[in-house]
């Protein structure tokens, strides 16, 4: 068990920190991926994407789906286009959404494996308690 979460003695490997430093996300390209995730922090977004992850919907249907008003929805999918993750189609006087791309759909799948294998190992330990800070 780690009393705390440094080192007892401060001994810097120059060479790794460099690689790593030189091998360090772009700072735009940071932005991008906290944006993303902070959009994916929303309930409300990731229901939408779990829906338009079995297909295309126009606006008035993924509402119903969801329980939502339609202008709630529409809010949402602002600004979920604005960062990339899902795409409008105009039919006549219709508004067809689907995820973006095939990326979108394998970071929900992904994800999802992820909190449900967290899930399964969540029931077979026992939590922690919390230390007071």
């Amino acid at each position: 068990m780690f009393k705390d979460d440094v080192c007892d003695l401060v001994q810097i490997d120059l060479a790794r920190v460099r690689k790593l430093r030189a091998d360090l996300v772009s700072p735009d390209a940071v932005r991008g991926l906290a944006d993303t995730f902070s959009a994916l922090g929303d309930p409300m977004r990731v229901r939408i994407l779990d829906v338009l992850s079995h297909g295309e919907l126009c606006v008035c249907d993924l509402a119903a789906v969801l329980g939502l008003s339609q202008s709630a929805v529409s809010h949402q999918l602002r600004l979920l286009r604005g960062i990339r993750l899902v795409r409008p189609r105009r039919e006549g006087r219709i508004v067809f959404y689907s995820l973006d791309d095939q990326h979108i759909i394998s970071i929900f799948k992904q994800t999802l494996q992820h909190v449900e294998e967290e899930g399964s190992h969540a029931a077979s330990k026992p939590r922690r308690a919390r230390s007071a800070r």
